[in-house]
């Protein structure tokens, strides 16, 4: 399915969400792309999952901002490859450096750029550690296996606007 494809169904699935986040931030190692990028050369031309870039670019029309909080140890390797993927001016915010804290620096420093409470965000990430650390800071957070795709954006779409809708009792369902 080419990005075009992919970002039509994106555009579709995100139009069958009334409460929909303000931003939406992505680990990069196994998560936008299938590989640590502390192992590539910044002379090799990376590739992305097959749904991320759609994705990004659904996200980015419907007018919902983008971000990336990664742990890598080489951010400027991280850095190459987003722009080799052309989607480097699409972040708000790029938080790409190691740290030991699960991402909760990160994220403080997202929230901080970008003035858009924790419990207006969604995030992606392969590693459960973070997802259950971030999760914990009010962020809808969304464990993927293979990568970011549509099936991922979905469910992550669900959970958040079960998080942000107020439920029976009139309260924020997000713990």
């Amino acid at each position: 399915m080419g990005d075009e494809r992919v970002k039509e169904s994106a555009l579709q699935i995100l139009g069958l969400f009334q409460v929909l986040p303000r931003l939406v931030v992505f680990d990069l190692d196994y998560t936008l792309w299938p590989f640590y990028c502390e192992c590539r050369s910044k002379r090799e031309m990376p590739s992305s999952y097959p749904h991320a870039k759609g994705i990004l670019h659904a996200l980015k029309e419907k007018g919902i901002d983008v971000a990336v909080a990664s742990r890598s140890p080489t951010p400027d390797i991280a850095k190459t490859f987003l722009d080799k993927l052309g989607v480097q001016s699409m972040f708000v915010s790029q938080e790409i450096f190691s740290s030991y804290t699960h991402k909760t620096e990160h994220f403080q420093r997202i929230q901080w750029r970008t003035k858009i409470p924790f419990t207006s965000m969604l995030f992606f990430d392969d590693e459960d550690r973070n997802i259950q650390t971030v999760k914990k800071m009010g962020v809808t957070s969304i464990l993927v296996n293979n990568g970011v795709n549509l099936a991922a954006l979905q469910q992550g779409l669900t959970e958040f606007s079960q998080n942000a809708g107020p439920g029976p009792s009139g309260k924020n369902k997000q713990k």
